[in-house]
């Protein structure tokens, strides 16, 4: 019995966690949207600076990149399928399913809600950063921010340093990150990362390169020896989920009709057809493949290439 109150009292804390998180994530979103849709119409960085998200981020009372890795922790432990309470204790869902139900049947039916709530929460809080890190490269990029703005690193920089540290949390996170705009950025710079950049540029090769591009990911990973570089220093198995929740994120820009809207982005892929890039998909996993002859392809390989072909079917 005694048992059974105090894990009751600690669901329901963990409970008021979230929802109190989801309402300070509101109030950010509620203050920062409008003002960044202005900044983008008159580049007013200071309708940014005095935003409560900026604020917030530049206060010495919050250590900025704590707060990020543990949003990233706390997406994937809930991605998971366990939930974390204050006191560091983790509870399988499916193993304490009973308990719950037999302690606090209001809090039971909630929790996994929230918890829901709370991933597309923290989903909007990494977003706005995004955006905000994007208004302040272009405000500073124009001269209209100043010392008194601080230096900050920008929030995809650490999440691709988590990402690349722990390789277990890839497919967790992505699982729950799905904006695809962001979602190809952020997969694009992971790739960029380990591809060998040439040591000797040339005056042709100043502007951006190839593979600053999905499409240029793809072509190459369809080079035998850049592949075999590359697998060196990302698992054959990552280097799968990458591709498939990075073709997943073009195929929802795509028929949003708005690849464009990234055409700012490291995750560009305009000027290239969908048919080009669904080729040099099928073409980036047959070369995995062809490195090793008893590489499997994961579910989610499978889906992707079948979705690719039926695409190319469709299109001959």
């Amino acid at each position: 019995m005694i048992h059974c109150i105090e894990l009751s009292r600690i669901l329901l804390q963990s409970l008021r966690n979230m929802l109190l998180l989801q309402y300070l994530v509101h109030v950010l979103e509620g203050d920062f949207l409008p003002r960044n849709r202005l900044f983008n119409e008159n580049m007013n960085w200071t309708l940014l600076r005095e935003s409560l998200l900026n604020m917030l981020l530049g206060s010495r009372k919050i250590m900025y990149k704590g707060l990020i890795k543990d949003c990233l922790s706390i997406i994937c432990v809930i991605s998971n399928g366990h939930t974390e309470f204050s006191n560091g204790r983790r509870y399988q869902e499916n193993s304490s399913a009973e308990q719950l139900k037999n302690c606090d049947t209001a809090v039971a039916i909630a929790l996994p809600e929230a918890e829901k709530c709370t991933c597309s929460a923290l989903q909007k809080l990494l977003l706005m950063i995004m955006e905000l890190d994007k208004s302040k490269k272009i405000a500073d990029m124009q001269g209209h921010t100043s010392r008194a703005d601080g230096v900050r690193i920008p929030v995809v920089e650490i999440i691709l340093d988590e990402l690349a540290y722990n390789e277990d949390i890839i497919s967790p996170f992505f699982l729950v990150f799905d904006e695809p705009k962001w979602k190809l950025e952020i997969i694009v710079q992971y790739f960029q990362k380990y591809i060998a950049k040439p040591s000797v540029r040339t005056r042709r090769s100043n502007g951006g390169t190839d593979d600053a591009t999905f499409d240029g990911i793809l072509k190459c990973l369809s080079n035998i020896n850049s592949t075999k570089s590359i697998i060196k220093k990302i698992s054959i198995g990552v280097v799968q989920l990458l591709l498939s929740h990075a073709f997943q994120a073009y195929l929802s820009l795509s028929s949003q009709h708005s690849v464009k809207d990234i055409s700012d982005s490291k995750g560009d892929v305009k000027g290239s057809s969908l048919v080009d890039i669904c080729n040099n998909m099928i073409s980036a996993f047959t070369c995995l493949r062809r490195t090793d002859e008893h590489t499997e392809i994961l579910p989610f390989g499978k889906e992707a290439l079948f979705t690719a072909a039926t695409i190319l079917a469709t299109k001959s």
